[in-house]
């Protein structure tokens, strides 16, 4: 029996591509044994490194699959109105978020859904603002601004035009990125640009759907990175609406990070910084030194209510 380590690159309707210390690539199966078990989320997905079982044909099966250090999810409709998770990536060193400028525009409450589930997961998020071209610089820095000024990592990016290509390139190097973002915001066209070989299905926004784009990846997949750091990146299917995945009511406001520093000026420890008085983040919101509508968007995933 020969036994051997691997990164998952791809999963796809019970059969896993997997990349292992030797260097070879194994189509792998679970054994039966892993699939009997009950576990609250997915066995095993790209990011999963995994213990393989090398069988006589070539193949392999997955006997285990090692603790993950982190996970992004999402939340998943279940059966009888449950929710369960389902974890896209697992082990990422990096979430890169990318929104257009235009066509679609962004949607800053959604943006803040994908960040605040990467700071849930404790994943450093990158915002890779897409399709700069079509507004130009100054208006892009407008729409973007704010989030650089909170503290995260803003590329600006045009894969059609090749701007800031280079820029995306370093900080993917040597990395488990994933690639995310909406529907027609250029992920792919993106990826396409910055590694020519990668060839990943690509499509035009549908004017059909109001703007909002089409799907065209259909499943996950790790893609190596050219490049003496070498690295990963994940091109995962558009997300419309991402769930967030059992993030405590108490824990939400920790999610945005400039919130945190108010937190401990509130009156009361228990405080939900909707109502109560002689709140701190309240305070901060009302005298300008946190954004209104960074607020906005945590009153709105507290109370659950995500119109718009």
């Amino acid at each position: 029996m020969t036994m051997t380590r691997g990164l998952v690159l791809r999963a796809l309707a019970g059969f896993y591509t997997i990349a292992t210390e030797e260097g070879d690539l194994i189509e792998a199966r679970l054994r039966g044994k892993m699939k009997k078990e009950r576990q609250a989320s997915d066995l095993a997905v790209i990011g999963d490194r995994v213990v393989v079982e090398r069988l006589p044909d070539g193949t392999g099966a997955i006997a285990s699959v090692e603790p993950r250090e982190r996970r992004f999810s999402r939340r998943q409709p279940g059966p009888r109105g449950s929710w369960r998770e389902d974890v896209m990536v697992a082990n990422a060193d990096l979430v890169a978020i990318v929104f257009a400028c235009d066509r679609p525009p962004p949607n800053p409450r959604l943006i803040d859904r994908f960040l605040v589930v990467t700071e849930y997961n404790e994943v450093p998020a990158l915002i890779v603002a897409n399709k700069v071209d079509l507004i130009g610089a100054d208006a892009a820095l407008e729409l973007f601004g704010p989030y650089e000024r909170i503290g995260y990592d803003v590329v600006y990016t045009a894969a059609k035009g090749g701007i800031g290509l280079e820029d995306l390139r370093e900080r993917l190097a040597g990395k488990l990125s994933i690639v995310t973002g909406p529907s027609g915001v250029g992920k792919s066209t993106l990826l396409n640009a910055l590694q020519p070989g990668l060839q990943l299905a690509t499509g035009d926004v549908s004017e059909v759907e109001s703007g909002k784009g089409k799907h065209t990846t259909t499943h996950a997949e790790l893609h190596p990175l050219v490049g003496d750091a070498g690295g990963y990146v994940a091109d995962t299917p558009g997300i419309r609406q991402l769930g967030l995945w059992q993030i405590p009511a108490t824990e939400l406001a920790w999610c945005f990070p400039e919130f945190r520093e108010h937190l401990g000026a509130c009156a009361f420890n228990d405080c939900s910084h909707l109502h109560e008085p002689r709140c701190g983040l309240r305070a901060a919101v009302e005298t300008g030194v946190v954004s209104a509508q960074r607020y906005d968007s945590y009153r709105r995933l507290l109370t659950g209510d995500l119109a718009g």
